[in-house]
């Protein structure tokens, strides 16, 4: 398992929150996602065999946030 911490721009609410969660923890590979408004970033544990983290920027832009 790697971790990894990603800023994320955009977020304004728990809803945003919730959703970026839900999006991150659909990835293969991912054992825990923990995302936080302050600070604007996310917290993810994950297999490098079965997912990288461009697959993460990717899906984080997908969601309409930006990855800084």
């Amino acid at each position: 398992m790697q971790h990894w911490v990603i800023g994320i721009a955009g977020m304004s609410c728990q809803g945003c929150v919730k959703n970026l969660t839900g999006v991150l923890q659909a990835l293969p590979g991912v054992s825990a996602v923990t995302v936080t408004l302050e600070p604007a970033q996310a917290e993810i544990d994950f297999d490098p065999d079965q997912v990288t983290p461009p697959q993460f920027k990717a899906a984080i832009e997908d969601a309409g946030f930006d990855v800084v």
